[in-house]
């Protein structure tokens, strides 16, 4: 389990990386800080998605709030809608450390 969720977490880190690349190369041109929004990101890659995911979340039970959850994470910068998981899930999947606290005889 530990394997696939650092897989996912290097993918994700991994992305938000070239999206941020992306950002600061357009930031370069306009000699301003520009950052692509994830409505941006998703459209420009596939426009139609989109429209299903906003019509599946109507369909649901708590689809007002599931509409106003999905505008706000559409507005947050693509780098880091991808980053911050993906740097959890790296986090969640490392192994853990055995010796945290070592006496003095012990070194």
């Amino acid at each position: 389990m530990r394997l696939i969720l650092r897989i996912a977490g290097t993918w994700l880190i991994g992305l938000a990386l070239v999206l941020l690349v992306i950002d600061g190369t357009r930031s370069l041109g306009a000699n301003a800080v520009m950052f692509t929004s994830l409505a941006d990101a998703w459209t420009s890659l596939h426009e139609p998605s989109l429209g299903a995911v906003r019509a599946f979340l109507d369909s649901r039970f708590f689809a007002e709030l599931l509409e106003r959850a999905l505008d706000a994470l559409l507005t947050y910068p693509a780098f880091a809608v991808f980053g911050v998981p993906g740097i959890v899930l790296a986090l969640a999947g490392r192994t853990p450390r055995r010796e945290r606290f070592v006496r003095q005889d012990q070194i």
